[in-house]
């Protein structure tokens, strides 16, 4: 799916333009394997015309990228994509989604630097590409959400299920997402803000 077009007239358009009333701007990652999801959200959610970098795949990639349970793809993310979402007047988040490909992660050392959080996007026909993925966030001190995409025909597992399998602490929320759907979306990186929010809460203040 490739979202970009090109206008003809100089200077930005008036909807990508910033509100004044705007206060804070987050950076978020959106993070996941090969195929689950990241490029449909962020062109779905976002208020503005979303960048991507897809490309067509090629021969290249035979025998390198696992297409296991996603033997249709046909074009791949090779830097990133992004887009930008108004939770409110005052708060707008910059969404970054990253190249799922491991050869690709070198890349996300740079979408992670500043982010405040992650959602990182799980399909249940391909389970094990996630547990690197969260494993990179983890070390890299990124809090994170966990939305199970709902793919037509994916199998389907009780959340207790899935989160056993993951391994994830009962802390880190787990939902179900439609990434083609933008109130789905937008409810995802919502959890993802009370989460945070959550999380200062708890800290504990400095001495």
């Amino acid at each position: 799916m490739d979202y970009r077009t090109f206008d003809t007239h100089a200077g930005p358009r008036t909807e990508d333009i910033l509100p004044a009333s705007t206060a804070a701007a987050v950076k978020v990652v959106i993070v996941g394997g090969f195929g689950v999801g990241k490029t449909t959200l962020v062109g779905a959610v976002s208020e503005i015309r979303p960048l991507t970098t897809e490309e067509t795949m090629t021969q290249a990639g035979v025998g390198v990228d696992d297409l296991a349970g996603i033997e249709h793809k046909t074009e791949t993310t090779v830097a990133m994509d992004f887009g930008r979402i108004s939770i409110n007047e005052q708060l707008v988040l910059y969404l970054f989604g990253t190249p799922g490909q491991e050869r690709f992660w070198f890349l996300w050392d740079g979408l992670f630097e500043g982010a405040l959080g992650a959602v990182v996007l799980l399909d249940t026909r391909r389970l094990e590409v996630s547990y690197d993925v969260m494993g990179l966030l983890e070390e890299r001190g990124v809090p994170f959400v966990v939305a199970v995409n709902t793919f037509p025909g994916s199998p389907v597992h009780a959340m207790a299920e899935l989160r056993a399998a993951m391994d994830l602490p009962d802390s880190v929320p787990m939902f179900t997402c439609d990434a083609r759907e933008r109130a789905s979306c937008r409810d995802a990186l919502m959890t993802l803000m009370r989460y945070l929010y959550t999380l200062t809460n708890e800290s504990p203040e400095p001495q």
